[in-house]
């Protein structure tokens, strides 16, 4: 067994998964995982730029859990970051603030191995299970961009496109610095069409039509799923490998674009962080599910972050 610790740094999120993990059975035993938004892509896709106080909320995180891998005793550690840092003009900035916390430097992975790790996290437990058919559809919604990879035991093609989360409510739904309370119909159509788009680039590239099984990761994901499970609290166990049908996707998309912030903000499982972002994240998944003929998607709570600890053990 060997004790890894493997960090996730999004454009929306930062996450921590600390684990002890057999290089030979494949298994792993979680000690740690946590998450913490922080919204390190804030302004990127206008400014080009990582904001000073985006940065000093992504080293807060860092600091935290700087002390949980310390007092877990990890032998390896892997920071892995994605498509903010990959954007931004003063990603130097970052590097140090995260080399000096964490005592590793930070890895700007592209795209397409952003999109190997999540599929690797995602299918690894589906194996031999023959309720999930092969291949597979790995659709990863972050905060700055969306992975699809397709396969059976291994990635066959990938593809990385700018529809996340944050970029897509930045992009369409902000006005005067606010986000539309609710958003109007001509802000939704720009980005249904903006999203339609970057789904043709992504069939030039991964097949999209050809998977049996479609397997969604990720915060807008998960949040979604625990919405049409009527959840009160989030709850990791009844969300994973939860199978949310199209009509639900499509109604809770529908309910979160014609909410006001109060309305999203009262909902129990929504996190804090996601209250402005969540709609633009429902409607992403919601295409997605459409332009693949999936009925239904299979939630995954081990994701990216799963793969990073893989690929340390």
């Amino acid at each position: 067994m060997t004790r890894v610790a493997a960090v996730d740094c999004g454009t929306n999120s930062i996450r921590l998964l600390v684990a002890d993990a057999d290089r030979h059975t494949g298994a792993i035993k979680d000690l740690d995982r946590r998450m913490r938004i922080v919204r390190l892509g804030q302004d990127v896709d206008r400014t080009g730029r990582l904001a000073p106080e985006a940065l000093e909320r992504t080293f807060a995180a860092c600091r935290e859990y700087a002390e949980v891998i310390r007092e877990l005793g990890a032998e390896k550690v892997r920071f892995v970051a994605t498509s903010a840092s990959r954007d931004a003009r003063n990603r130097e900035e970052f590097v140090r603030g995260v080399v000096e916390i964490l005592g590793v430097e930070p890895e700007v992975i592209s795209g397409d191995d952003e999109a190997e790790y999540s599929f690797t996290g995602a299918t690894r437990e589906l194996a031999g299970r023959d309720h999930f058919e092969k291949p597979y559809l790995v659709v990863d919604i972050g905060g700055g961009s969306t992975e699809f990879v397709v396969g059976s035991e291994h990635a066959a093609a990938a593809r990385s496109v700018d529809i996340g989360c944050v970029r897509m409510t930045e992009r369409h739904l902000v006005r005067d610095g606010q986000v539309g309370d609710p958003p109007t119909p001509g802000q939704i159509a720009a980005m249904r069409a903006d999203i339609a788009a970057a789904l043709d680039l992504a069939a030039e590239t991964v097949p999209l039509g050809r998977a049996r099984t479609l397997v969604g990761l990720a915060g807008s994901v998960t949040t979604v799923a625990a919405i049409a499970l009527g959840l009160r609290e989030y709850d990791s166990s009844a969300i994973h490998h939860s199978r949310i049908g199209i009509d639900q996707v499509r109604e809770i998309t529908d309910r979160l674009l014609s909410s006001t912030h109060a309305e999203r903000a009262a909902i129990p499982v929504l996190h804090p962080g996601r209250i402005d972002v969540i709609g633009a994240g429902a409607l992403v998944l919601l295409m997605i599910m459409e332009r693949v003929g999936a009925g239904e998607v299979v939630v995954s709570e081990h994701d990216i972050l799963d793969g990073i600890a893989w690929s340390v053990a």
